[in-house]
């Protein structure tokens, strides 16, 4: 397979070889012994549940009311 560089920097990568990585976006990028070597890079766990309190309908600012009624609630030095 072939992946010709743009005049903008850009490759496109083969059909064939994006679908053996379905859901990965972004990949890193390094340069080893002269050639380019591509890392899919997954989501964060962190990123997964930020996506999980999004489908349940919570906002950050939901999260942030939430700690701070938990830091009043426990701050009678106990």
């Amino acid at each position: 397979m072939l992946a010709k560089l743009t005049v903008r920097n850009q490759i496109t990568i083969p059909k064939e070889v994006a679908a053996r990585f379905p859901g990965v976006e972004y990949f890193e990028v390094t340069e080893e012994e002269g050639r380019v070597v591509l890392t899919p890079l997954r989501p964060s766990r962190a990123e997964e549940v930020r996506e999980q309190l999004k489908d349940y309908g919570i906002e950050p600012d939901d999260v942030e009311d939430a700690l701070r009624w938990a830091r009043s609630a426990h701050s009678d030095g106990a």
